[in-house]
């Protein structure tokens, strides 16, 4: 029986490594700005086309390569960061593994020139599917440019399972963000298409954290420095007022290297403790300097997990200054004790400077259980499908009867009207009842109906919202000032991809200048609400969304703002909201589920009851 194992040819395991270090084009993008950083740039220009499909290319002025060391970086684990093992352990650099370069010669055309400032004429390489294909002499400027073309042009599969070009071109803007932000020495710049998505000048961490995300930045951060013999940690946080209902600008960067730390996080969060609604998630952008000797980075390809060796001493740390500078900055709220009682317990005095006893009127006839309606009233279409949603729920806990009765039952309940029970479904509607502000809870003929509000409100709203998509009929509220809203560069570009359908729902929004949107008007059943507020949520739960599940554009916008609109938790509702509520939901297609899948209806029927209490 001859040998079975051999060798695989270098171009195939390159392409299999591959698989690990380049997931997508923002993945070619993050290590080539690495390297641009790890040879001494000042400046960095990035290039892309067609959301780094067609092209990817890194301008810098670095130190450049001689023609050996050029030809010698795209073989796997050639690397001038490291010589020995122990170097891991005190590795400052972005980049050490070697593999990057090589993994993407495997997958792509590439193109590079390089000189080092000594030298008079540079090296030109070209490279297709880890093949060399031709190397000479070239002038060019001091430092390298690479240039990656037709990513994946070698791997077809991994080619069709990219995103459209906007969500590609949101992560290499993502990828950009993390490599600029704690590298403010350097000059970056990006270019989509040959359009200019950011400039950024050299400056201060705060200056970066403007540019990138808007001069509205500049009145929301609140800065941390704490310097300790363990961790020594700057940054900024964001106001609490400013926090948003889902995770958006969270940035951990150790040792200048973006990592992902849910630890961490919760160090933060726990400091914004009262400060913060439950639903909300505190924002900050924090650089942590440790020893490399603490930690180990050689976790994953993507370098964005870490270990270290004393988590808990770097959590209290955390915690602590990120508490301390809420503090100093008079974030945290407090107590004045000097404040005379009379001030604020004394009800204002009225302008005649007569305080007057509130009149009431009592109708002393009012019966709350007797029923105005009338024997001969006929209900409407919409009531009918009420009684029939409600009759459904009673009908699922009848363990009596067979589904055949059920599904007969169900018909009838279509066709006749003359065992319509008006006094039991009104008394009933009266008799809700609230539950920490959070729950509605009404009496079925089985047992007892828990019904979660904003959940249900999600889905009336919801199922709104794809009706006004399929109508096309949204009423404009046009407002009386038109107002601006300025995004970041990623939140611009999603919401030029999602504006025909942001439109479809009743926003007049148009483009005015850079990363920026005038508002003329929002949706007429949205007029009470905050414009600008309404669609940055949406852009956010629309993001999440996109990463958790997949849906087409309308069903995640309206899901988007079904969440955003929604009535949230610790809101008081009336008897007459509670019951409107109600009657709305049981006129939903379908009442049982929020839009995310959740249950909006939970029933607790009287067998149930009656075991707990052991009857």
């Amino acid at each position: 029986m001859p040998d079975i194992i051999h060798l695989l040819p270098d171009s195939v395991a390159n392409q299999i490594a591959a698989g690990e270090v380049v997931q997508r084009p923002a993945s070619a993008v993050k290590e080539l700005m690495e390297n641009a950083i790890d040879a001494g740039s000042t400046a960095i220009k990035l290039h892309v086309k067609d959301a780094g499909k067609t092209l990817i290319q890194v301008i810098d002025n670095g130190c450049g390569m001689s023609e050996t060391d050029a030809r010698m970086s795209f073989e796997r684990h050639a690397t001038s960061k490291i010589n020995k093992a122990n170097d891991l352990y005190a590795v400052r650099t972005m980049g050490f593994r070697g593999e990057a370069l090589a993994s993407i010669a495997a997958i792509a055309q590439v193109e590079l020139k390089t000189k080092r400032i000594s030298d008079d004429v540079g090296v030109k390489i070209f490279i297709e599917g880890s093949e060399v294909k031709s190397q000479e002499a070239c002038t060019c400027a001091d430092g390298t440019s690479i240039a990656v073309k037709n990513l994946f042009f070698n791997v077809p599969a991994r080619r069709n399972f990219l995103k459209s070009d906007s969500v590609e071109l949101r992560h290499i803007i993502d990828e950009f963000q993390r490599v600029a932000i704690p590298n403010p020495q350097i000059a970056f710049s990006l270019h989509h298409n040959s359009t200019e998505i950011f400039h950024l000048e050299k400056g201060t961490l705060k200056q970066r954290i403007i540019s990138i995300f808007g001069s509205s930045y500049n009145t929301r951060l609140v800065p941390v420095e704490e310097n300790t013999s363990i961790v020594a940690i700057k940054g900024f946080v964001i106001k609490p007022e400013f926090a948003k209902k889902t995770r958006g600008e969270q940035f951990f960067f150790l040792n200048k290297r973006f990592i992902k730390n849910a630890y961490l996080h919760h160090a933060v969060q726990t400091a914004f403790e009262e400060l913060l609604p439950k639903d909300s998630f505190a924002s900050y952008f924090l650089l942590l300097e440790v020893d490399p000797k603490t930690i180990d980075i050689n976790i994953h390809p993507t370098k964005t997990e870490v270990k270290f060796e004393d988590e808990k001493a770097i959590y209290a740390f955390l915690r602590s200054a990120v508490k301390k500078s809420l503090g100093q900055f008079n974030i945290t709220p407090s107590i004045d004790f000097n404040q005379e009682p009379h001030l604020y317990n004394m009800p204002l005095k009225p302008a005649d400077g007569v305080i007057k006893q509130p009149v009431i009127k009592v109708n002393p006839d009012y019966n709350p259980f007797k029923s105005d309606i009338s024997k001969d009233y006929k209900p409407t279409t919409r009531e009918l499908s009420n009684r029939s949603n409600w009759e459904k729920l009673y009908a699922q806990h009848t363990n009596e009867k067979s589904q055949a009765e059920i599904r007969k039952e169900e018909e009838t309940q279509q066709i006749i009207n003359a065992d319509w029970d008006n006094e039991f479904y009104e008394s009933n509607k009266k008799l809700t009842y609230q539950l920490h502000n959070k729950y509605i809870l009404s009496h079925i003929k089985t047992g007892l109906m828990v019904i979660d509000q904003q959940g249900a409100h999600e889905r009336i709203l919801y199922e709104r919202l794809l009706d006004a998509f399929e109508k096309n009929q949204s009423a404009v509220q046009q407002e009386l000032f038109p107002k601006t809203i300025e995004l970041n560069a990623a939140d611009y570009a999603l919401m030029k991809e999602l504006q025909e359908e942001i439109k479809g729902l009743g926003f007049d929004i148009r483009e005015f200048g850079k990363n920026t949107f005038i508002i003329h008007g929002i949706p007429a059943a949205m007029a009470h609400y905050e414009s600008s507020a309404l669609l940055e949520g949406l852009l956010e739960n629309y993001k999440q969304n996109q990463q958790e599940l997949k849906l087409n554009k309308r069903e995640n916008i309206a899901r988007s703002m079904a969440r955003n609109m929604s009535i949230k938790t610790g809101k008081t509702l009336t008897q007459e909201e509670m019951n409107s509520l109600i009657d709305e939901l049981f006129a939903c297609k379908m009442p049982y589920s929020t839009p995310g899948g959740k249950p909006t209806i939970i029933t607790f029927p009287m067998e149930e009851l009656d075991k707990r209490f052991k009857k």
